[in-house]
């Protein structure tokens, strides 16, 4: 569902007096533009989440093939105890 369609809910955030006082001096509507900022931000981190997931499932890959290949490092030991 877009953003632009989905239902509003008010939140209370605390943020820096100035900092606000110079964002509504350059944006009409402060609501809207924290709202783009933020999707963006939830964005580019949902995608970091996948790039990152998406390298950690090669590295469990890679490690499962070398232990199907040369067997766990452990099994050397099995018959010393």
């Amino acid at each position: 569902m877009s953003a632009t369609l989905a239902r509003r809910k008010p939140v209370n955030l605390s943020l820096n007096e100035k900092l606000v006082e110079r964002a509504r001096r350059v944006t009409p509507n402060l609501s809207s533009t924290v709202e783009t900022l933020l999707t963006q931000f939830v964005q580019d981190a949902e995608a970091k989440r996948r790039a990152d997931d998406a390298v950690l499932d090669q590295v469990i890959a890679a490690l499962n093939a070398a232990h199907e290949k040369r067997g766990f490092l452990s099994e050397e030991f099995n018959d010393w105890l």
